[in-house]
């Protein structure tokens, strides 16, 4: 198990805030490391809300033990797979439902570095209204595939928010403001599957929400389990990236005036 904790500075800011930070896993047949990662989680004393996208047997049976177990688990469960932007949905609804202020989404594979868990919380804290990103920072076990093809996102991004402001918008490492993201969601829909993590941070950056990325360690475990479909999921990335491209359309002049206003009303990077 990771062994990770709060730095004394971060947890004493924390105590002493008026906030209520905690964990949003969504998880799809990811049996072999989630109770690690759990139990690595378990140590900053945060609730933790997990949410069973419609697994298999033999994940319900370990997601079941992990929420009989621990008592800052709250397990919901969807009845059908909806995809992961369906589940982390669930999970942030159920969060502002619960009075959190803020949500630090974490994936269920192992992929992330729970010792940033910390940093993140720091930057959420010293900056209240933003979203707080992890910019990956990869090892040999990504496929030339997936990081190569990751820039043609970036490219879209670039475009759709009229600026370089947005690093990495496909790391589901990340801490929602959810005062922000509650208002985002009562005015548009937002992607159910693999083109939420980059919808929901392009239409934040719309809202001028500011955006602070993180550098993080991202790993993809040798028994790790991919749910990305190479032909299904680029085509629903695709249409979502035409989507938001005439919607940068239609905000046009106010993005352009973004750029040429003072430079303390900018986004933080």
């Amino acid at each position: 198990m990771t062994q990770v904790v709060f730095s004394a500075q971060t947890l004493a800011t924390l105590n002493n805030s008026n906030s209520c930070y905690g964990f949003v896993i969504p998880n799809y047949n990811h049996h072999l490391v989630i109770t690690e990662t759990i139990e690595s989680l378990l140590a900053f004393n945060l609730p933790i809300i997990l949410v069973d996208d419609g697994s298999n047997q033999e994940t319900q049976q370990v997601l079941q033990a992990i929420d009989e177990k621990y008592p800052e688990v709250q397990l919901i469960r969807r009845d059908k797979n909806g995809g992961k932007g369906a589940a982390v949905q669930t999970g942030l609804a159920a969060a502002i439902k619960a009075g959190w202020s803020h949500v630090l989404q974490v994936d269920a594979d192992g992929q992330h570095d729970l010792n940033d868990v910390s940093r993140m919380i720091k930057q959420s804290l010293d900056n209240p209204f933003a979203l707080i990103s992890g910019q990956p920072v990869y090892d040999d076990s990504i496929s030339k595939g997936r990081y190569y093809g990751r820039f043609i996102t970036h490219f879209w991004v670039y475009i759709e928010t009229l600026s370089t402001d947005i690093k990495d918008s496909m790391c589901g490492f990340r801490v929602y403001p959810l005062g922000s993201y509650q208002q985002l969601v009562q005015s548009t829909t937002l992607g159910n599957k693999m083109d939420f993590d980059i919808e929901v941070m392009v239409k934040l950056h719309w809202l001028d929400v500011p955006i602070i990325f993180v550098p993080t360690q991202v790993k993809y475990p040798e028994n790790g389990i991919s749910h990305f479909n190479v032909f299904d999921d680029n085509v629903l990335i695709s249409l979502m990236h035409t989507r938001l491209f005439f919607g940068m359309l239609l905000r046009l002049p106010k993005l352009i005036w973004r750029k040429f206003r003072p430079a303390q009303h900018k986004a933080v990077k």
